[in-house]
C-alpha cells in the first residue's frame, strides 16, 4: 500500500497545537501566542506610537470622539492576531496616549472635565468587549480549521487503509500516522494464537534504546475491560503510555499504545484525545473488516468445496455406473449365452461394450484435463495442422453416437493451416459434438461450419435440440453446471468447462447462444498463428 505523505506535514503542525500535549512549553492552545516573547507588545506599542504621531500632526481634522474610536484599531488587530493579553495592553496604552496627547490639559494625565473619566471607562469597556469578541472569533476559526484538518487527515488515512487487505500493512500505516502526528512512539498489540497480547505493529519503540515499552499488566487490563488507561486518565495515570482499546460493538480486538515525553499526570487535551480515539476506532474497524473478510473467504471456499465435491460425486457416480452396468450386462450375456447368440447379436453386444468403454474414456479424459488445467500443468504442443484433419478425427470418434442424426460439415477447400495442439482441439470438438448429440433428438441435424477471416479461424457447431436460455449462455461453461431444462440427460458438467479452458489457453474464445428457431449454437474463435 502506498502512503500519501502529503497529509503528514499538516498533522505535524497540528500536533504542536493540542491542549496540554505540546512538545514545547511556550505554546498554549487557546491563546496560540508565545507567552514568553515580547514581539506582540512591541508591535502594539509601535502601532499606537505611529498612530499618535499621525493624529498629532493632523489632529485638527478629527474630533476627540473620532480619535478615541481610531485608537480601537490596535485593540482589534492585536486581539485577532495575538489574543487577549496584547489586546488589553493595546487598550491600556491607547487610552493613556489619548489622554496625554489629546485631552485637555495636554501633556498631563489629569483632566479638566470629569466627563472624560466616564469616556475613558466606556472606551476601555468597549475595547475589552471588542477584544474578547475578536479573540473568541479567532479561537473559533482556529478550532474549526484544526478540526477540518483533523477530519481531512483522518479521511485520507481511512481511504488509504480501506483498500488494504493485509492486516500488518494496515496496522503499520496507522501506527506510522499516529507516531508522525504526535511525534511520539506508538504501537498496536493484538492477541496471538495463545491469547497473549504481542506487538503487531510499532513505530519509534525500537529506534531509541532507552525508550519505554508498554506494560503488559496495563495492556491486559485494558484488553479485558475495554477501557482507556495510562497517563492523562484516571486509571494508571503514572504510566509512561496511553492505552486505548481497539473496540467495536462486538468485542475488543487489541490495544493501541502511545508514549509520552512529558512528566506523568499530564492532562489529555480534548483535541488530541479525539485523534487518538479516531485512530483507535479506525484500527478496530480495519481489524474487524479484514478478519470478517478472511472468515467469509474461508466459509465461501468451504461451501464451494462442498458443492463441488457433492456435484463431482453425484456426476461421476452416475456417469460411471451407467456405462459399467452396460458393459457388465453385455459381457455377462456373451459369457452365459455365447452358444446361442447369433453373429449379429454378438456384434451388437460388442458395439454396446465399445460405446460404454468410450463413454468412460471420455469421462476419465475430461477429469484428467480438468485436473491439468486447475493445477497449471496444461502445456500446449502446437504445430501446424489442417482443420479438416482435426474435424475428421473428431467425427470418427463420435460416429457411433450419432445413430439416426444427420451430420453436416462445411469446410472450404482454401482454409490455411492453423498452429494448435491438435490433440486438445480434437478433445474440444469431441466434447462439443457429444454435447450436441446428447441434447438433440433422433432425426435432427447437427451442423459444423468452419471459416477463416483476418487471421481468425471460426468453428461453429449448431444443433436442433432443446436449446439454452439467454441467462445460461455464460453459466454452461462453469464447472459442474447442469441445465435444469432436462435433468434426464446424463453428464458431469465438465465438458464445456474443459473446452473453454483449452480454447482460452490457445488465445481464443468460446461462447454460446440460442439458435433460431431452436437449438444451441456454440462458436469457437482461434488465432491462426504466426
Amino acid at each position: 500500500m502506498r502512503r500519501h505523505t502529503s497529509i503528514r506535514p499538516k498533522w505535524r503542525v497540528l500536533s504542536s497545537q493540542m491542549t496540554g500535549w505540546s512538545m514545547s512549553d511556550t505554546v498554549v492552545y487557546g491563546d496560540h501566542v508565545n507567552k514568553y516573547t515580547l514581539l506582540p507588545y512591541i508591535i502594539v506599542t509601535l502601532m499606537v506610537g505611529f498612530m499618535t504621531i499621525i493624529f498629532w500632526k493632523v489632529g485638527y481634522a478629527f474630533t476627540l470622539v473620532n480619535l478615541a474610536l481610531l485608537y480601537l484599531l490596535p485593540v482589534i488587530v492585536s486581539s485577532v492576531r495575538w489574543g487577549l493579553a496584547p489586546s488589553f495592553y493595546a487598550a491600556a496604552i491607547g487610552v493613556t496616549a489619548f489622554d496625554y496627547f489629546f485631552v485637555p490639559p495636554i501633556h498631563r494625565f489629569t483632566v479638566l472635565d470629569i466627563r472624560y473619566v466616564v469616556s475613558f471607562g466606556v472606551y476601555l469597556a468597549v475595547a475589552i468587549f471588542t477584544a474578547g469578541l475578536a479573540a473568541r472569533l479567532r479561537q473559533r476559526v482556529r478550532e474549526l480549521s484544526e478540526r477540518e484538518a483533523i477530519t481531512s487527515a483522518l479521511y485520507t488515512l481511512s481511504i488509504q487503509v480501506a483498500a488494504g487487505r493485509d492486516l500488518d500493512t494496515v496496522l503499520g500505516e496507522i501506527v506510522r500516522h499516529a507516531s508522525d502526528t504526535f511525534g511520539l512512539p506508538a504501537a498496536i498489540l493484538l492477541p496471538d494464537a495463545a491469547g497473549h497480547l504481542t506487538v503487531r505493529a510499532e513505530e519509534g519503540l525500537q529506534s531509541h534504546g532507552d525508550a519505554p515499552i508498554p506494560e503488559s499488566r496495563i495492556v491486559d487490563w485494558v484488553y479485558r475491560h475495554g477501557r482507556i488507561a495510562g497517563y492523562g486518565t484516571n486509571q494508571n495515570r503514572d504510566s509512561t503510555f496511553l492505552y486505548v482499546p481497539l473496540k467495536t460493538e462486538s468485542n475488543v480486538h487489541g490495544v493501541m499504545c502511545i508514549g509520552q515525553q512529558q512528566s506523568p499526570n499530564v492532562n489529555v487535551g480534548t483535541a488530541r484525545m479525539r485523534i487518538v480515539q479516531a485512530l483507535a476506532g479506525l484500527a478496530a474497524v480495519c481489524i474487524a473488516r479484514i478478519r470478517f473478510e478472511e472468515e467469509a473467504k474461508i466459509a465461501h471456499l468451504s461451501a464451494e468445496s462442498e458443492r463441488l465435491r457433492t456435484a463431482l460425486l453425484h456426476s461421476i457416480s452416475h456417469e460411471l455406473r451407467t456405462p459399467l452396468a452396460t458393459i457388465l450386462g453385455a459381457v455377462t450375456g456373451m459369457t452365459e449365452s455365447g452358444d446361442i447368440l447369433s453373429p449379429d447379436d454378438r456384434r451388437e453386444l460388442l458395439s454396446t461394450i465399445r460405446e460404454g468403454a468410450l463413454r468412460m474414456n471420455r469421462l476419465v479424459t475430461n477429469l484428467l484435463g480438468m485436473v491439468r488445467m486447475e493445477s497449471g500443468m496444461l502445456q500446449l504442443n502446437k504445430r501446424w495442422c489442417d482443420v479438416s484433419d482435426i474435424v475428421g478425427v473428431a467425427l470418427r470418434q463420435i460416429g457411433d453416437a450419432l445413430q439416426h442424426r444427420t451430420m453436416e460439415v462445411n469446410i472450404p477447400d482454401n482454409l490455411p493451416a492453423i498452429a494448435v495442439d491438435e490433440i486438445l482441439i480434437e478433445q474440444v470438438l469431441v466434447n462439443l459434438l457429444s454435447n450436441a448429440i446428447k441434447y438433440s433428438p433422433d432425426g435432427s441435424l447437427i451442423r459444423l461450419d468452419c471459416m477463416e477471416y483476418d487471421g481468425i479461424m471460426t468453428l461453429c457447431i449448431r444443433d436442433e435440440g432443446m436449446g439454452i436460455r439467454e441467462d445460461e449462455a455464460e453459466k454452461i461453461f462453469e464447472k459442474f453446471y447442469r441445465s435444469d431444462t432436462d435433468t434426464s440427460v446424463p453428464g458431469t458438467g465438465l465438458g464445456l468447462a474443459i473446452c473453454k479452458g483449452i480454447v482460452e489457453a490457445h488465445g481464443g474464445e468460446i461462447f454460446a447462444r440460442p439458435a433460431e428457431p431452436q437449438g444451441t449454437m456454440i462458436t469457437i474463435r482461434l488465432p491462426v498463428g504466426d
